[in-house]
């Protein structure tokens, strides 16, 4: 199936696949096989496509607490290889952050695993698989995680938008191409079809409206243009900026998230720039008017208190990526490498102790960007001035481009840090750092 603008982003409206809402702290997850139905519009005449999911749908259920409430989820794994969940985004507690390997034994098929844990900053997250991520995410295993401020932002809808590609047949069938060597080698596992999957088909012109961006693919940055609201930018990766912006073009890597919000001036429509043509990935529609439009001004969302770092940081380290197509030699042994290292080794690249500031350049020696995903942690993006940029979680760098990065160390454990282009982290693109 060739991508072409009929059947690649072909969506219309938005439609099917909402997120069912779950508001009860003590949950069970149960991933199973599920037909959905991702082609929209005419494309949908194909059917459902078998894929994954979490209690019978994908996206999963809407998991919802409020911040510094605990959550209680039971995963019952039935997909017939072995899985596990991570809380993407969550400084949480070392051994729930569900990475085989590193932090648990992998859940087998038909084994259960019990997750707890306090859910400390209030934001935009999501759960996802983390064994055989770049097959079984793609296949559907994710959902939404939702931390609700104790003062949430006054508005008439809260919104998750899901923005996801895949790689789908005539016959609406995934493409067994999830272990093909060159998407491992190049910018990875690209969908030929995407649209948005909102968890609200409409609203009503004048709404105060949040919307929460999540990117669900395995290896696409999408910039994001959004038409028909006006407004700002308020969070990243979960993290409230400190001053609002204007929204502009939303790059979102894979696993990044956006908080928007803004008021209802027509239909909103969701496209992105492929750098051949504008394609649009979904609508959500305009029905009826709010008779008493808020006018207040947008102000920005309460801080999550997470450590500022010290003037001059404890240690400076450089993490380089290597590897790939065109991307010369390197001394790791599978196709990429992180300082000439591929894969987990015994020993942590960094070993630190708790509150430890650390300033880490991620450069790029690659042919392809990469988003690098730290866990348990948020880090500051470093401005070219040095100053402190906006707080995140995985941080988008370009080919042969660099980006500094600043850390206060203060979640105990061993954590994984790796592209979150998820064939790259398959294929070598991964380490740790045990902080003590």
């Amino acid at each position: 199936m060739s991508i072409s603008r009929r059947t690649f982003l072909a969506s219309s409206a938005a439609a099917a696949l909402v997120p069912s809402k779950v508001v009860a702290s003590t949950q069970r997850l149960w991933a199973a096989p599920v037909l959905a139905q991702i082609l929209a519009g005419e494309l949908s005449e194909s059917g459902p496509t078998p894929s994954l999911g979490f209690n019978g749908n994908t996206p999963g259920p809407l998991l919802k607490v409020r911040q510094g409430e605990e959550l209680s989820v039971t995963f019952e794994n039935r997909i017939g290889q072995e899985s596990s969940i991570h809380w993407h985004g969550i400084r949480i507690a070392n051994e729930m952050d569900g990475v085989p390997g590193l932090t648990q034994d992998a859940v087998p098929d038909g084994g259960e695993f019990a997750y707890r844990f306090v859910a400390p900053d209030a934001g935009t997250f999501w759960y996802h698989s983390h064994s055989r991520s770049w097959e079984q995410v793609a296949r559907g295993l994710y959902g939404p995680l939702i931390v609700e401020e104790i003062t949430p932002p006054d508005v008439d809808a809260d919104i998750i938008i899901f923005v996801d590609d895949w790689r789908i047949d005539e016959d609406a069938k995934f493409i067994d191409d999830f272990d093909g060597m060159f998407h491992f080698a190049h910018g990875g596992r690209m969908g030929n079809y995407a649209r948005v999957i909102p968890s609200q088909s409409s609203v009503r012109r004048g709404d105060r409206i949040r919307l929460r961006l999540i990117n669900t693919a395995n290896a696409r940055v999408f910039p994001l243009d959004l038409s028909g609201i006006e407004g700002k930018l308020v969070a990243l990766d979960g993290m409230p900026l400190e001053q609002v912006e204007d929204i502009g073009t939303v790059t979102l890597a894979p696993a990044q998230r956006a908080d928007i919000i803004a008021d209802v001036l027509d239909d909103i429509e969701f496209s992105f720039w492929t750098g051949q043509d504008n394609y649009a990935l979904g609508t959500i529609a305009v029905e009826g008017a709010n008779p008493s439009a808020r006018n207040a001004t947008i102000l920005p969302l309460p801080s999550n208190g997470i450590a500022k770092p010290t003037e001059e940081p404890d240690r400076r380290e450089i993490l380089r990526m290597q590897g790939g197509a065109m991307g010369g030699q390197h001394p790791g042994e599978d196709i990429w490498s992180f300082n000439g290292v591929s894969d987990l080794t015994d020993e942590p690249w960094l070993k630190l102790d708790r509150g430890t500031t650390v300033q880490i350049s991620l450069v790029n020696d690659t042919s392809f960007p990469h988003g690098i995903h730290l866990h348990g942690q948020h880090f500051y993006e470093v401005a070219n001035d040095g100053s402190l940029g906006p707080l995140r979680d995985t941080s988008l760098v370009n080919a042969r481009e660099s980006r500094d990065i600043i850390c206060v160390f203060d979640n105990p454990g061993r954590w994984f840090l790796h592209c979150h282009m998820l064939g790259h982290s398959a294929t070598g693109m991964k380490t740790w750092v045990e902080v003590t």
